[in-house]
């Protein structure tokens, strides 16, 4: 394993036996029957992947999709199948809520029992109390068994142990969205703090915003298969198709690495120029980045100024439309418009539709076209944004994606005061001596 690399997943394969009764398995166990009594479920097949050291790496995902699987794997919870992981450095981990705790001990009769599993003295520990007990905040209930703690409760101070032990690697799954917001703030807080620390941190998390920001790099998983792995902005692009079942899936399991490939990279970073110049000429969105059963097409979208004149930049503070073409290929009981606005790293600001806005709820008819539009102020900070577009609709009690692309357009938003995060409060300013 490379100096650079903090851990090295290769090949890992996870097969679980289940067994329609329990007397079954002990049936196999004795050695009393010779036919397979049981059925296999692979939560990994295969699933190969490097973190290197100091990097901020996310894994995503649909629920049973084996993410937390390939975490209890490198933290030594669980054995694979088959395959190798190699990790370098301490690991600090919160997977489970309650993992590592005892119910009946007290929070500081726990906070010694996990420092002390983690190799550190009792001096060590007293050390590190204060630190721990600030950052839990959790007061007197410190001294209270764990067990008559609030989930809330039980993941502050589980946090803050996992957080103050000095880990070289922290690895984190799903439990931050338990705690309150305040306490979320904190801990992503911290893992800025590791990240300039050159600290290496692995996130399981279905807050795709959070993804998007804290981490350089993410994977993807689905039903037990690493789909891909890349930018933020593009796997969780990837996965949004995944959860709409219009993801794709390669044809061959070579296919699956192809990513990790130099001459396909450099193909897609052509191809992104070429998608960037089209639509810089008005031509049509990227063709990686759209999907959907086509009963619905959007043939033509563009956002125009406060004086009617088609542009890519519009002034804060002025008001501006977002317009849609839709053609409709099949009758559609009650189709929905929608916009939203992203950063350029994949963190979704804003949006709307015509659901939200009650503006259209009306069936419509195949070959009939549309034209939509969304006037608003704008009142996002400079800077540049990537727009994205949809028709979709409910068919009974299911969703359809009937055409969407993602980041089809980019804005830039011009502004000579900028304040504080992604929107301007237009506040109203006094300052004035006091009588």
């Amino acid at each position: 394993m490379s100096n650079e690399t903090a851990i090295a997943v290769k090949n890992v394969c996870k097969i679980y036996k289940l067994y329609d009764k329990p007397m079954d398995r002990m049936k196999e166990a004795l050695g009393l029957t010779k036919t397979k009594k049981y059925k296999e479920h692979r939560a990994l097949d295969n699933v190969s992947f490097d973190v290197k050291q100091g990097e901020c790496v996310g894994i995503i995902g649909t629920n049973g999709s084996g993410k937390s699987t390939i975490l209890k794997i490198i933290t030594g919870v669980l054995n694979p199948t088959s395959g190798s992981v190699e990790v370098d450095g301490r690991i600090s981990a919160l997977l489970e809520l309650g993992a590592g705790f005892n119910q009946e001990y007290s929070g500081m009769e726990n906070i010694y029992l996990n420092g002390t599993m983690n190799g550190f003295s009792k001096s060590e520990i007293d050390a590190r109390m204060a630190d721990i007990l600030d950052f839990a905040d959790i007061g007197d209930y410190v001294y209270q068994p764990v067990k008559t703690y609030s989930s809330g409760m039980f993941v502050r101070l589980a946090f803050s142990v996992a957080i103050n032990i000095e880990p070289e690697i922290l690895i984190v799954d799903e439990a931050l969205s338990v705690g309150d917001v305040f306490f979320q703030a904190k801990c992503y807080h911290k893992f800025e703090e590791f990240k300039q620390m050159g600290k290496t941190i692995i996130i399981v998390s279905h807050d795709l915003s959070s993804i998007a920001k804290y981490c350089d790099r993410v994977i993807l998983l689905n039903q037990g298969v690493k789909l891909g792995e890349g930018l933020p902005k593009e796997m969780i692009d990837d996965f949004k198709r995944v959860l709409v079942g219009q993801y794709e899936a390669p044809e061959s399991k070579a296919e699956q690495s192809l990513i990790n490939d130099a001459e396909v990279r450099e193909a897609v970073v052509a191809k992104a120029a070429e998608q960037k110049k089209a639509r810089e000429s008005g031509g049509g969105a990227s063709k990686l980045l759209e999907y959907g059963t086509k009963q619905a097409v959007i043939e033509e979208f563009y956002v125009v100024d406060d004086k009617g004149t088609r542009t890519n930049a519009v002034i804060k503070g002025s008001e501006f439309t977002i317009y849609m073409r839709v053609r409709f290929e099949s009758d559609l009981p009650a189709p929905i418009f929608a916009f939203s606005f992203k950063t350029a790293k994949g963190t979704e600001i804003t949006g709307t539709n015509t659901m939200f806005e009650k503006a259209f709820l009306e069936p419509v008819s195949a070959g009939a076209v549309k034209e939509v539009t969304f006037t608003q102020k704008m009142s996002l900070q400079g800077g540049e944004y990537l727009i994205s577009f949809g028709v979709t609709g409910y068919e009974g009690n299911d969703f359809k994606v009937y055409h969407r692309m993602y980041d089809a357009f980019d804005i830039t938003v011009i502004s000579d005061k900028n304040t504080v995060g992604y929107y301007d409060m237009d506040s109203k300013v006094s300052v004035r001596d006091a009588g």
